[in-house]
């Protein structure tokens, strides 16, 4: 079987690890990059394929069968429309687009074309969230009260540096970091109805938030809390814990999140669970039953090129639709907007 051809649009560092991952394949091939910016010659290069300095000149000069957008966010919705006209399949990087509004025209044009459009929030491809998820789902743990969940680190001067509109409203941590957790939320415990926040810029002093605490409410009745900070000499994070990006150290003994139900806890990802025995036995005074549940870990970015590839070949739909990457932008504008008043935001 003939490999599924893919360009790379964007060669920054997302863009660069896409290109690893497409190289790395048995079943999908890269065929070009796409990069007006100078260094974009050696990549290609170094890559074999390639260089276009534009979207259009490669749609119309190497129409592949798939494109990965890892560009700018303000290039996204113009691209992906690109991509939809052209009738290219296309994984487009998280966020969907810079506004909800942008990304409900997004939706409405890919829908209307039956067009094959994957969101790249890649931790819907790691198999700790899907073991995560089948315990959850199972009832192992009862009925879902609520979550606690973190993401707290230490960003350095440097990254602020190098890009210095990371300074400013919409560089924080709420629109960079956040996103990726409210899908893995919405992944454990159902859709989220509504929001509160308090943010705080007192560390660092930018216009931007550096710290942020976030309560939720899930259309279950679930409650959950959350820590968000870049100024925090902390390992509880999605990177410092799964091991799933090599680029972060890692530890083996913290949690990002802890789901607790009437019958038990599962903290993710070291995947501890605690449950009772038996139901009429629950009580704060009974002991848990211990244990841990077993699961692989494996490079969600490859796991989510492979899935990328079946799409793209029709054999499976999207396992993160257009509608999932809007419903994450809507969440994550929703929290924005409770930092920002104070209010209690509905979604």
């Amino acid at each position: 079987m003939s490999k599924t051809r893919i360009a790379v649009a964007g060669a920054g560092l997302i863009g660069r690890s896409h290109i690893n991952v497409v190289q790395a394949s048995a079943t999908v091939e890269l065929t070009a990059v796409v990069d007006p910016s100078p260094q974009a010659d050696a990549i290609a290069s170094a890559a074999g394929v390639p260089l276009y300095r534009t979207l259009e000149d490669l749609l119309q000069q190497k129409r592949p069968d798939g494109v990965v957008l890892a560009t700018p966010n303000q290039l996204h919705v113009p691209q992906a429309l690109q991509c939809i006209e052209a009738g290219v399949s296309c994984l487009l990087e998280k966020p969907i687009a810079p506004t909800v509004a942008e990304a409900e025209a997004l939706v409405t044009a890919a829908e209307m074309r039956g067009a094959r459009l994957l969101i790249g929030h890649h931790r819907a491809h790691s198999p700790i969230m899907a073991k995560a998820c089948a315990v959850v789902q199972s009832g192992q743990l009862g009925r879902v009260v609520g979550v606690m969940g973190s993401a707290t680190f230490f960003k350095p001067d440097h990254y602020f540096d190098d890009g210095p509109w990371r300074r400013e409203v919409g560089g924080g941590p709420i629109l960079i970091n956040m996103i990726h957790e409210v899908h893995n939320l919405r992944m454990l415990c159902g859709e989220v109805t509504a929001v509160q926040a308090i943010k705080s810029h007192a560390l660092r002093g930018f216009a931007v938030e550096d710290t942020v605490a976030i309560s939720l409410q899930f259309a279950s009745g679930a409650l959950g809390s959350f820590l968000l900070s870049d100024v925090a000499a902390s390992a509880r994070s999605w990177e410092h814990t799964s091991q799933e990006n090599k680029a972060y150290p890692t530890y083996e003994d913290e949690d990002c999140y802890v789901i607790s139900g009437t019958d038990g806890t599962l903290s993710v990802p070291t995947m501890r669970l605690k449950t009772y025995p038996r139901a009429e036995d629950r009580s704060w005074w009974k002991p848990f039953e211990l244990g841990v549940v077993g699961m692989v870990r494996e490079d969600p970015l490859k796991r989510q090129m492979e899935h990328f590839g079946a799409a793209v070949r029709g054999e499976v739909a999207p396992l993160v639709s257009a509608r999932d990457g809007l419903q994450n932008l809507r969440v994550t504008e929703a929290i924005t907007l409770a930092a920002a008043t104070g209010q209690l935001v509905r979604i």
